[in-house]
């Protein structure tokens, strides 16, 4: 009797399901260090098994650019094999927790202050909420796009993007505009035009410290040099500046619009508007935890339209 027996599998032959799966984190965060943050480990450990990986497969799958570790066309095959893997166990995890909708894993997403607080953190913590084995690391700094993928799986920026081997998802836009508080209006007045801007002290960002030009008051030849200044890196310090009556500030409209302690200055005159953009690699972008934040963050920035739009 004929029997179809298929030939026994050399497991010595085939590389190393967890390599492969530090390969697939390598080729989503960009940076070894970042990759053993991600699993626990250090940085010499995550090299090693690198190499090993490449001598069982019989070549680099890795190699360096300006941007960070890159896949090498062996290191691409290698990621498709790394994420079968990753799904076929993403799937026996959700059999054995009787929830297979279920995220688990750490997901670290970098962010700007401001969208950070007012939009990214309810979006995270409500996708957690629905998946209690996911965990969060958000890293909050006022910069533009990283162009040496700082080990991040998601990069949450405002402005203009120019990066290569990334993927832009337009998120929202929103507003700069003129405040000053109702006590700094009733002492020194409020300008008429936005020359008389150069008249009162002016509330914005360090300069000399700013990553994103269009947030600074030096971007647009519109606003004159003013009598004094406060900056601060934080846009948290400076809507507070404002509040308390250091001058007129360019703040983001989310932040302050309709609130009583903020007066609108030249509302019809003056404004800027920037996008919100989600950016990571596209290795990142085809993991269902990063794939659930940006829903979720699409979801909010949806629901709060009217706030984004002041």
């Amino acid at each position: 009797m004929h029997t179809d027996e298929r030939p026994a599998v050399d497991l010595r032959r085939l590389p190393s399901p967890d390599d492969l799966l530090i390969l697939l984190t390598v080729a989503r965060l960009g940076r070894f260090n970042a990759v053993a943050e991600t699993l626990g480990t250090t940085h010499t450990t995550i090299s090693r098994r690198i190499l090993a990986l490449d001598k069982q497969l019989g070549g680099r799958t890795l190699e360096r650019s300006p941007q960070g570790w890159e896949l090498t066309q062996l290191g691409a095959a290698a990621v498709e094999a790394a994420e079968a893997i990753e799904n076929t166990l993403g799937s026996l995890s959700g059999l054995i927790s009787q929830d297979q909708s279920a995220l688990s894993g750490l997901v670290r997403v970098a962010t700007t202050d401001g969208v950070g607080a007012v939009f990214v953190t309810p979006a995270l913590v409500r996708l957690q909420q629905q998946n209690p084995q996911l965990n969060i690391e958000m890293l909050s700094a006022t910069r533009k796009v990283s162009q040496n993928r700082s080990g991040v799986d998601l990069e949450i920026v405002v402005g203009r993007t120019d990066v290569s081997n990334a993927q832009t998802i337009f998120l929202s836009n929103y507003y700069l505009r003129l405040y000053a508080s109702p006590g700094y209006a009733a002492e020194h007045g409020l300008p008429e035009t936005l020359d008389d801007v150069g008249q009162h002290g002016f509330v914005s960002y360090v300069e000399s410290a700013l990553q994103v030009a269009e947030l600074g008051h030096r971007w647009s030849s519109q606003l004159p040099m003013p009598t004094s200044s406060f900056q601060a890196t934080s846009v948290f310090a400076q809507v507070e500046a404002v509040r308390q009556g250091a001058g007129i500030g360019l703040l983001p409209n989310f932040m302050v619009a309709g609130q009583p302690d903020f007066v609108p200055v030249l509302a019809g005159d003056f404004e800027r508007q920037l996008p919100i953009w989600a950016v990571a690699r596209p290795e990142s972008l085809r993991s269902a935890a990063v794939q659930a934040v940006i829903a979720s963050l699409k979801e909010e920035v949806k629901a709060r339209a009217g706030l984004l739009a002041g």
